[in-house]
């Protein structure tokens, strides 16, 4: 028995976070199974594209740099445009139409830039990305920004939110959540959950409401104590490992120092779970049929919703084996 390797999946994620590519600048990328340049033109807007020169092989992202809204070959000097054609050879008089750059649609959405891939570059974006008011609202606080790479498939992290069981054994919750409602409606998904808390002031109810857009992106709300807003991103680098980048935000209270004092310790909670989680990731293997109890939370349903995200089929989508009595 060994690791599934799980395809890479198709979807909106994020490469970058804005001020990583400020204008004029260019970004070595590595995602999707694929080495990718990330560029910002002279009035700031981003571009994404496959990152070796088709001419004569170079890494655009490697010594490449914008010039007159294009990017520019650190090889030859050639120049490609935002839609990827090649645009001028600076000792020729004309341009090789053949040599283009494959691109990605790009959008900035919630503070994050994202990109549409797809195995098959004519699959235009059949969904798109909500945006948060609450990102930009005076009412919350600027983004707490954390980064991870884990050597593990997207789909084995994602399957953790439906699996409330866990936290008592891997996070050493006094609760374990529970699951109000878990539905799915194309590449959408909302959760539902409560949580109890103990507190000086006696036992709070909080609610966990998680929202899923694709396999790359989605927010979760966490009210009772605090009100704050997750975002968090998923992004494949091969079909081994990903990079996990969660985004808080955190309603202010009275001040900025009580705003920052809660939102430091909310943010240092999750991030604290999301490192206890990765030793599991990285070691355990995927079982396709597995026994589950029948207290578990939907975790083949999760799966089944998992499935439309990948270009060919997989054994996962299967029922348990069995179920402990």
């Amino acid at each position: 028995m060994g690791r599934v390797r799980f395809p890479i999946p198709f979807g909106w994620f994020q490469v970058a976070e804005p001020d990583e590519v400020p204008p004029g600048t260019v970004l070595p990328l590595r995602y999707f199974g694929r080495d990718l340049v990330c560029w910002a033109d002279e009035q700031g807007e981003v571009h994404v594209q496959d990152a070796f020169c088709p001419h004569l092989g170079a890494h655009l992202g490697v010594g490449g740099v914008v010039d007159r809204g294009a990017l520019r070959c650190p090889f030859h000097g050639w120049r490609f445009d935002a839609s990827g054609a090649c645009c001028e050879i600076p000792y020729s008089d004309r341009v090789n139409r053949k040599a283009r750059l494959r691109t990605y649609p790009v959008i900035l959405r919630n503070g994050l830039i994202m990109v549409w891939y797809h195995p098959d570059p004519a699959v235009a974006p059949a969904w798109d990305i909500p945006e948060l008011p609450e990102v930009t609202s005076p009412e919350f606080s600027d983004y707490h920004t954390s980064s991870y790479v884990v050597q593990a498939p997207w789909q084995e992290l994602g399957e953790n939110a439906v699996d409330p069981a866990h936290f008592r054994y891997v996070h050493g919750t006094d609760e374990v959540a529970t699951i109000r409602r878990y539905e799915t409606d194309g590449p959408r998904f909302v959760m539902i959950s409560e949580q109890s808390y103990v507190t000086p002031r006696g036992v709070v109810i909080g609610h966990i409401d998680s929202y899923g857009f694709g396999p790359g992106f989605n927010y979760v709300w966490f009210t009772g104590i605090v009100d704050a807003l997750l975002v968090a991103t998923t992004t494949p680098i091969d079909e081994g490992s990903v990079q996990v980048r969660f985004h808080f935000t955190v309603r202010k209270l009275g001040d900025d120092r009580s705003t920052s004092t809660v939102a430091e310790a909310f943010v240092a909670e999750i991030n604290k779970q999301l490192r206890e989680d990765i030793p599991i990731w990285e070691h355990k293997v995927h079982l396709p049929t597995p026994a589950l109890a029948d207290t578990d939370g939907p975790i083949m349903q999760y799966r089944r919703w998992c499935a439309q995200f990948y270009t060919e089929p997989l054994p996962e989508v299967s029922s348990p084996a069995t179920s402990a009595t």
